[in-house]
């Protein structure tokens, strides 16, 4: 079931899904600019072919980013109380991220009751490119 707001959630409820893409290499450019990574393995064709590889790919947190908005849309800022993640595979050029959330535990510590969630972005066909988990505080 797709839950509305942390606090209807019960485990194996799913938070709306969100989608972005295909990725472009403007979207890479505008993301170098606001973060301050120039890293040429992200815009420099050249550079990436030199280094073995076919073209340039998306850099991890922009990808993070993404899979973030699942708990940002869902979840009031000051309910998140901790976002990780593991980069698993590289977001290229032309890739569609689909990205998805699942309450896994409803816990409590003192008297305050969180919702732990596991988050995923995947590319077609069905690559994990970032796992990870989001804790929330339920108000």
């Amino acid at each position: 079931m797709i839950t509305k707001k942390p606090e209807q959630a019960k485990v194996g409820d799913h938070l709306p899904e969100v989608t972005f893409g295909p990725v472009t290499r403007t979207h890479l450019a505008l993301y170098a600019g606001a973060s301050g990574d120039h890293n040429s393995i992200h815009i420099d064709i050249d550079f990436a072919k030199r280094a073995g590889l076919k073209d340039v790919f998306a850099h991890g947190m922009f990808s993070m980013a993404q899979v973030g908005r699942v708990v940002t849309n869902w979840a009031k800022a000051s309910q998140i109380v901790t976002i990780g993640v593991r980069f698993q595979a590289l977001t290229h050029i032309g890739d569609v991220l689909i990205c998805s959330g699942e309450v896994v535990e409803k816990f409590t510590e003192g008297s305050d009751e969180f919702l732990k969630v596991n988050l995923v972005a995947k590319t077609k066909p069905d690559v994990a490119t970032v796992v990870g988990q989001a804790v929330i505080r339920i108000v």
